[in-house]
C-alpha cells in the first residue's frame, strides 16, 4: 500500500519514511503543503500522514481543499499542537484522525491501520442535497446563497434527515437521534419541527424537499427538493 508522508521536517519524515517502508508500505514524502497537495491529486493513496505546521500552506488548507475536490483519502493529522481547538479544527476540516507529536510507531501504524480499513468513504464535512447546504462546524444552512436561520434544536432535526437523505426515518428514529432515548414527552413534537423546518427551508424557496410519508416518517429529498 501506499502512503503520502506530508511533513517539513526533515529528519521526522525520513524517519517515519524508513520505518513504514519496514513495515511494507510504498512512502511518498513531501516537505511543503502545495507537494503535499499535488501528490496527493496525482496519486492514490492508502492514506495521508499530514503535518499541520507546513510551509507554503497548512495542513488544513490541504485537508480542507482535498476534501472539497471529494478526495476522501484517510487523513491522519501530525502535530506538535495539543490543544483542544487544534484538534477540532482538523477534525472539522476533514481529517479522519489526529496525534500528536511526539508519538510511537505502534499507536501510529495502529491508527493508520484502522483508517485504511475504513477506506476512502465519502465524508463530506458539509452536507448537501442539491442547494440545501448544512455545516455541522459552522452552524450554518444555506438554500444557494440565502443564509437560512434556524434554532438550534431544528438544526438538529435537519442535520439527521440530511444525514438521511433518501431515505424513509420514523418519528420514533428522529426522537431517538435528536432528542434523549429517555424522552418521554410528545412524540408529535417531532412534527412540530418539522412544519418548521419546511417554513424556513422549503416553502419560501418554493421547495419540497422534507416528505412526510403516512404511517412510515419523513424523507428529505436527496436533490433538495
Amino acid at each position: 500500500m501506499r502512503v503520502l508522508v506530508v511533513e517539513d521536517e526533515v529528519r521526522l519524515a525520513t524517519g517515519l519514511k524508513r520505518g513504514l517502508e519496514a513495515e511494507g508500505f510504498a512512502v511518498d514524502v513531501a516537505g511543503t503543503g502545495p507537494d503535499g497537495l499535488w501528490l496527493a491529486r496525482e496519486n492514490e493513496y492508502a492514506v495521508i500522514l499530514l503535518d499541520i505546521m507546513l510551509p507554503g500552506l497548512s495542513g488544513y488548507r490541504v485537508c480542507e481543499t482535498l476534501r472539497a475536490e471529494q478526495n476522501w483519502t484517510p487523513i491522519l493529522m501530525l502535530t506538535a499542537k495539543d490543544g483542544e481547538w487544534d484538534q477540532i479544527e482538523a477534525l472539522d476540516t476533514g481529517a479522519d484522525d489526529y496525534l500528536t507529536k511526539p508519538f510511537s510507531s505502534a499507536v501510529l501504524l495502529a491508527r493508520m491501520r484502522a483508517l485504511i480499513r475504513r477506506g476512502a468513504t465519502a465524508r463530506p464535512t458539509v452536507l448537501r442535497a442539491g442547494d440545501l447546504h448544512l455545516d455541522p462546524a459552522t452552524r450554518r444552512v444555506s438554500r444557494g446563497d440565502t443564509v437560512v436561520d434556524i434554532t438550534s434544536r431544528e438544526f438538529a432535526v435537519l442535520e439527521y434527515l440530511m444525514r438521511n437523505r433518501g431515505s424513509v426515518v420514523s418519528k420514533r428514529d428522529v426522537l431517538d437521534n435528536v432528542w434523549d432515548f429517555d424522552f418521554e414527552g410528545d412524540p408529535n413534537i417531532v412534527e412540530v419541527y418539522v412544519r418548521h423546518l419546511r417554513n424556513k427551508v422549503d416553502r419560501p424557496f418554493d421547495r419540497a424537499a422534507i416528505e412526510t410519508l403516512r404511517g412510515a416518517g419523513y424523507r428529505l429529498a436527496a436533490d433538495g427538493g
